[in-house]
């Protein structure tokens, strides 16, 4: 069972990871080209993220349909994504330069 839960996580997380936008994004932002660009996506990505995020929320208070709080979560999570890489990107972009 152990086995089978491992797989199953596994193939998710390389679909997610091949698939997604924003996983994508992410990818490309830790290259040695996307380092610089980190910084600026994130002070843009993140905000949006937000507000996109308390928009959903507002509709689900309001009585709108309870799917949206897939959604409440998943825009949450992908500006936590942006933010820590913003926050990384500085450290990997100083660490590159010494090599």
């Amino acid at each position: 069972m152990l086995t089978l839960m491992w797989n199953v996580s596994a193939a998710i997380r390389g679909y997610t990871r091949f698939y997604m936008p924003t996983n994508i994004a992410i990818d490309l932002l830790r290259t040695r080209r996307g380092l610089k660009w980190a910084v600026p996506v994130a002070v843009v990505a993140v905000p949006v993220y937000l507000f996109v995020m308390s928009l959903c929320d507002t509709l689900v208070n309001e009585g709108g349909p309870g799917w949206l709080n897939v959604l409440v979560i998943l825009f949450f999570w992908n500006a936590i994504k942006f933010g820590w890489m913003a926050v990384l990107s500085p450290c990997m972009l100083v660490r590159a330069a010494c090599r």
